[in-house]
Parts: C-alpha cells; sequence; structure tokens
C-alpha cells in the first residue's frame, strides 16, 4: 500500500544517477592513465630518509 511512492522516489534518483554527467578533469585523467607521477618529489623513501638517520645508532 505505501510503496508506490517509495518507488517513485527509487526511480527518480535512478534516472537522476543515469543522466547526470559531472564535469570531468581530463588533465588529471590523463596523469593517472598514463601512469606517470603526478609529483616528482613524492619518493616514499625520501620521506622516511630523516627517520633512519635519527634512530641509527652513533659509534
Amino acid at each position: 500500500m505505501g510503496r508506490g511512492r517509495a518507488k517513485a522516489k527509487q526511480t527518480r534518483i535512478a534516472r537522476e544517477l543515469k543522466y547526470f554527467s559531472p564535469q570531468t578533469d581530463l588533465t588529471a585523467l590523463q596523469h593517472e592513465l598514463s601512469g606517470v607521477p603526478h609529483a616528482v618529489d613524492d619518493d616514499p623513501d625520501e620521506a622516511y630518509a630523516d627517520y633512519e638517520r635519527e634512530e641509527a645508532p652513533s659509534r
């Protein structure tokens, strides 16, 4: 008995999702698909280099 309103809402939401097309950042997509790192200084090993120097035992 109360299914009509719920079904109408589901249909409306499904239709909005189907026909909604947000703006696409094509340059970001190109960078992601090309496999080229976005920033050169994002070396994960370099981020921990300072910690390794601090924890190294002094002789």
